[in-house]
């Protein structure tokens, strides 16, 4: 295990090995055991049969969730460390610790009921509000991203880093299949780049890390455990990671809520907040 990271650290960007000095390998054994755990839960569902139940305000939420937030917690929390997930009730004295666990047991449940293999665990490590290591994983195509600020990130323990493509003619943008149902991508439809529907905002971002799409973004509200991990892996990949209004990602708020999110390689950064640009009517005033 700890060969795949030394593997991974060796050919990490510079940037981040110069900006960080702090060694998260501990870390990223951590995230390893809780994803390896997380696929022993997952196996006991068989897609396309499972058991859906609502929580307040109509979010759905399955059993599997819930063990999943069991494994996840057993794996990761130490002592002086907070907890920030989707299925725990939200324990203010997070807000006191400088390093805090984000996670989304399950990020996808409406595609994990479907059957649709766009579901995946979204685990971030954020030390004083910056999400700093991560793993995520999608147990249904076998995916599992994983890395930290000073190592880099791994894709299936192969080391990688996001698109070098430096123009939106031609790239690839991962949409929310729920965004454009809804019709909030109408008004790119005649984008330079292709869009891409996909289930799960963590696996979007975490595909986006991988070098597997140019960029992806969303100006709808999103909770802090939807995007953290996949955030770690994008800027831990040497990526370029915002919030519409144009203010950096700080995590561990006392409402974990942010106005949306946009990731990409940084040479494409500023192609593509140019075209959005053009949209004011959908981005916030900055």
């Amino acid at each position: 295990m700890r060969h795949s990271y030394e593997h991974g650290r060796q050919n990490a960007l510079g940037l981040n090995r110069t900006m960080h000095a702090r060694d998260y390998s501990d870390v990223l054994e951590r995230i390893q055991a809780a994803i390896e755990e997380a696929k022993l839960v997952f196996s006991k569902y068989k897609l396309g049969e499972i058991a859906l139940e609502y929580k307040a305000g109509q979010d759905p939420v399955t059993q599997a969730d819930k063990e999943l937030d069991a494994v996840l917690r057993r794996n990761l929390l130490r002592a002086g460390e907070g907890w920030l997930s989707e299925e725990s009730a939200d324990d203010l004295s997070r807000l006191r610790h400088e390093r805090v666990w984000v996670v989304d047991p399950l990020d996808g449940t409406r595609e994990f009921v479907a059957g649709i293999p766009e579901f995946c665990v979204s685990i971030a490590y954020v030390e004083q509000g910056k999400p700093m290591a991560a793993g995520i994983c999608n147990p249904a195509s076998g995916e599992v991203f994983l890395g930290s600020a000073d190592s880099g990130i791994t894709y299936n323990g192969s080391s990688i880093q996001v698109s070098q493509r430096s123009t939106l003619q031609g790239a690839t943008i991962l949409a929310s299949r729920s965004e454009i149902k809804r019709g909030e991508w109408e008004a790119f439809q005649n984008a330079p780049f292709k869009t891409q529907p996909m289930g799960s905002v963590a696996y979007k971002l975490a595909r986006v890390a991988a070098g597997l799409a140019d960029a992806t973004f969303t100006l709808s509200p999103k909770h802090e455990w939807d995007i953290a991990g996949g955030a770690a892996l994008v800027l831990s990949a040497g990526g370029h990671i915002q919030l519409p209004d144009g203010s950096a990602l700080v995590c561990n708020g006392k409402k974990p809520l942010v106005s949306g999110l946009i990731a990409c390689s940084s040479l494409l950064k500023e192609e593509l907040l140019q075209f959005l640009s053009l949209y004011p009517q959908l981005m916030p005033e900055q």
